[in-house]
């Protein structure tokens, strides 16, 4: 019966995106927060709507409204689960709230074009809010300062790689949509309904709005976008439950996310260590990120997009099957993963100097 639920959650979040976006556009449009293709990094021909992210959030938000109002008229096989749901409401509230401040803070950026700083201090400002509702990295260490520091990180990281992936049309928003996906298979395999419901959400609202990003793009995700497919998946990541206390389980699926993650980890990596050893500010925008790489090597941009989402495939997956294997298979994934991106990151080099 679950899986009915999930499956019309799904659907919903997945119309209200189709039907959102196209306001969301008009919007941006009306008030000018546009991308103005202006220097040779950019690959649009038009002015481009920066207001994406407030579809997708507006979607989620709707649906989990919608939600909420039918709550009452489930079968009454579904009573029991009442209370569960009324527990875990005050802490969807504020993850709703940090969300909308996430979308607002990233849409000034798309208006004024905030420093870093400003950003970085938001970025903790909503990472400390959530570290207090309780959306927390506890597995490592009792201490709540060290639990403090690894949520921040975690969040800080999450937000800022998927701003950083969100360089191609449809590639950030595709690889946000894989990972929600393997997260909620992951959730649903270890029975955490609440967590599947959301990424069930989740997924949906982005897919809806990936159809009117993907080459050639009506709409961007913006700042605000960007920033909040980072800050949602980094939270339901946290959410998730990987690691079971048994003495036959290990604890490698405690880092599941990081093999979910591998891909805009690994463009920020590489994007980052680029631009240092050309002496750049790391800062400084550029069309060294993975989907530019792909493109110097002769693929055009869709083809790069989907090889993107194929990458992220192939690395993520392994996430499902790690609270099923031991340890020594557990390393093998993890090894899998790196060597795969390994030989990307050699194709790419070799590429590069045969162009």
């Amino acid at each position: 019966m679950w899986n009915v639920i999930y499956t019309g959650v799904f659907l919903v979040s997945l119309m209200f995106s189709l039907a959102s976006v196209p306001v969301a556009r008009r919007f941006a449009l009306a008030f000018n927060v546009l991308d103005h293709p202006s220097s040779p990094r950019k690959i649009h021909k038009l002015p481009t709507p920066l207001s994406g992210g407030i579809a997708i959030y507006f979607s989620i938000l709707a649906t989990v409204i919608t939600g909420l109002f039918l709550k009452k008229f489930l079968p009454e096989n579904f009573s029991s689960y009442s209370s569960g749901i009324l527990s875990v409401l005050p802490k969807l509230i504020i993850f709703l709230i940090t969300s909308a401040i996430v979308v607002i803070v990233g849409f000034l950026d798309d208006v004024y074009h905030l420093r870093p700083v400003i950003k970085l201090v938001f970025q903790i400002v909503c990472g400390i809010i959530t570290f207090l509702a309780g959306i927390r990295i506890s597995f490592f260490s009792p201490y709540t300062i060290v639990q403090l520091i690894f949520t921040l990180g975690w969040i800080v990281v999450c937000m800022n790689s998927f701003n950083l992936l969100d360089h191609t049309n449809g590639l950030a928003a595709g690889v946000a949509a894989i990972a929600g996906g393997i997260f909620f298979f992951s959730a649903v395999n270890n029975g955490q309904i609440f967590i599947s419901t959301l990424l069930a959400c989740f997924t949906g609202a982005v897919l809806g709005f990936l159809k009117y990003n993907f080459p050639d793009a009506k709409i961007f995700l913006g700042e605000c976008g960007s920033s909040f497919l980072g800050y949602f998946l980094a939270c339901l990541a946290i959410m998730g439950t990987y690691y079971r206390y048994e003495p036959q389980y290990n604890i490698l699926p405690a880092l599941s996310p990081l093999l979910i993650f591998s891909l805009p980890f690994f463009d920020t990596l590489s994007v980052i260590y680029i631009r240092i050893k050309n002496k750049r500010s790391i800062f400084e925008a550029d069309t060294n990120h993975i989907s530019h790489r792909l493109v110097k090597l002769g693929m055009n941009q869709v083809q790069a997009v989907i090889f993107c989402y194929l990458l992220t495939l192939a690395t993520g997956l392994g996430a499902l099957v790690l609270n099923r294997t031991n340890f020594s298979a557990g390393i093998i994934i993890f090894c899998q993963v790196i060597l795969i991106l390994i030989c990307v990151a050699i194709l790419e080099s070799t590429g590069r100097k045969n162009v």
